[in-house]
C-alpha cells in the first residue's frame, strides 16, 4: 500500500515561488522508481486539473497554463516528488495533489491527458497566491 503527503503549500504572493514536496511510504524503497507521478490541483468550484507528471524513465510533460513555471522532479532514494513554482499567480491558488501509479509502464504524454490512471493520492496541500 503506498501513502501520499503533500507539504509546502502556503501563502504566497504574486510573481513568488514554492517548492511542494511529496513523500511516499509504505512498500515503496525498491519500488518507487517504477512509479509514475503526477502534480495536480482543484480550485473550488473548478474540476482537477493535470498539472505536471513524470514517467519512470524522467519524462515530464506539463499543461500549457504552468510550462516554463513549473518544474517536476522526484528523488527516488528519498521516494520524493517535487513541484518547484515560480512567477506564481492568482490563478493558481488551489488545493494541490500529487498521485501515484505504481508498476507504471505509460509515457508522460499520455499521462498528462489520463488522470485517471493514478491510482493513489495524497490529501492535499493548499496554495493561496495573493495579488
Amino acid at each position: 500500500q503506498v501513502e501520499l503527503v503533500e507539504s509546502g503549500g502556503g501563502s504566497v504572493q504574486a510573481g513568488g515561488s514554492l517548492r511542494l514536496s511529496c513523500a511516499a511510504s509504505g512498500d515503496t524503497f525498491s519500488t518507487f522508481r517504477n512509479y509514475c507521478m503526477g502534480w495536480f490541483r482543484q480550485a473550488p468550484g473548478k474540476e482537477r486539473e493535470a498539472l505536471a507528471v513524470i514517467d519512470r524513465g524522467d519524462g515530464m510533460s506539463y499543461t500549457e497554463s504552468v510550462k516554463g513555471r513549473f518544474t517536476i522532479s522526484r528523488d527516488n532514494a528519498k521516494t520524493i516528488l517535487y513541484l518547484q513554482m515560480n512567477s506564481l499567480k492568482p490563478e493558481d491558488t488551489a488545493m494541490y495533489y500529487c498521485a501515484a501509479k505504481e508498476n507504471c509502464f505509460v509515457s508522460d504524454l499520455v499521462l498528462i491527458r489520463r488522470s485517471d490512471l493514478f491510482r493513489h493520492w495524497g490529501p492535499g496541500t493548499q496554495v493561496t497566491v495573493s495579488s
